[in-house]
């Protein structure tokens, strides 16, 4: 190792007998590697003659062991993952989505189509004129709405994902409602707290099929746009069967209805 001297000066001691301290500061010769940091060294000696403290400072090339990630990004992009398709059939922006995913999400789409359905074939039930609930018309046109949305908007996901949106068949709901027991509005409210719970088993289903593909991009989008607001629309639902069974199928069900009807107004 040879070591290169940039300058030397000298200083007295304190104990002012004459000694001299020298200071040096030296440098490695010869090293390059970028992988080396750089310090300064300082030496100290001592000399016995007036004015001939000597100090040397230079850098000082020091090997230090590099940590944590070393990212070279030209040479990781030729990695099969990472290459463009060429082909205009295939999605530009997939990446870590896997098919079972893709398959699960168009699942959820026609979930929530059918309930959208569902909800709207309620809303035509109660809006006749020989029904004429109009607080119960409005709450199910209203949530036939919300779960269009909903559908809506795992159809945007999937196209954000580079998935293929593939819309399936939709059952046809029933169109009449009455209900010799319960009467036609507990029923369904009942239906509608059903339906409700089984979509919130569907949502779970999908989140276990993006947990199982190591999707965190997928389960963070369900849990931040869909369970939240699923438990609570529950919470409601259940409420309102619970108020219906009280007022029973008399004239309670009028002011139930006329409650709806008010709403957020």
């Amino acid at each position: 190792m040879s070591l290169r001297l940039i300058s030397t000066f000298s200083i007295p001691n304190k104990q002012g007998d004459g000694a001299m301290s020298s200071l040096l500061l030296c440098s490695k010769a010869g090293s390059s590697s970028p992988a080396l940091s750089r310090a300064f060294s300082l030496s100290f000696s001592e000399q016995r003659k007036i004015n001939k403290f000597a100090v040397s400072a230079s850098n000082e090339t020091k090997t230090v062991a590099l940590t944590g990630v070393v990212f070279e990004p030209f040479e990781e992009v030729k990695s099969d993952a990472f290459v463009v398709p060429v082909s205009p059939l295939l999605s530009l922006a997939r990446q870590r989505y896997a098919d079972e995913s893709e398959a699960a999400i168009n699942e959820q789409i026609n979930v929530e189509y059918n309930v959208s359905y569902v909800y709207h074939a309620l809303f035509a039930y109660f809006d006749r004129d020989n029904i004429a609930l109009k607080g119960l018309a409005k709450f199910f046109k209203e949530s036939s709405e919300e779960e269009r949305e909903h559908a809506e908007k795992f159809m945007k996901y999937q196209n954000i994902r580079g998935g293929r949106v593939k819309l399936h068949s939709i059952i046809e709901p029933p169109s009449e409602f009455d209900h010799a027991e319960k009467g036609d509005a507990l029923y369904a409210m009942e239906l509608a707290l059903s339906l409700e719970k089984l979509t919130n088993e569907k949502l779970l289903s999908l989140h276990k099929v993006a947990e199982h593909n190591n999707d965190a991009q997928m389960t963070d989008f369900i849990e931040s746009e869909f369970l939240t607001e699923q438990v609570e629309a529950i919470k409601k639902i259940a409420e309102y069967v619970t108020q219906l069974r009280r007022v029973g199928k008399g004239h309670g069900v009028w002011h139930f209805d006329q409650s709806l009807l008010h709403e957020g107004a």
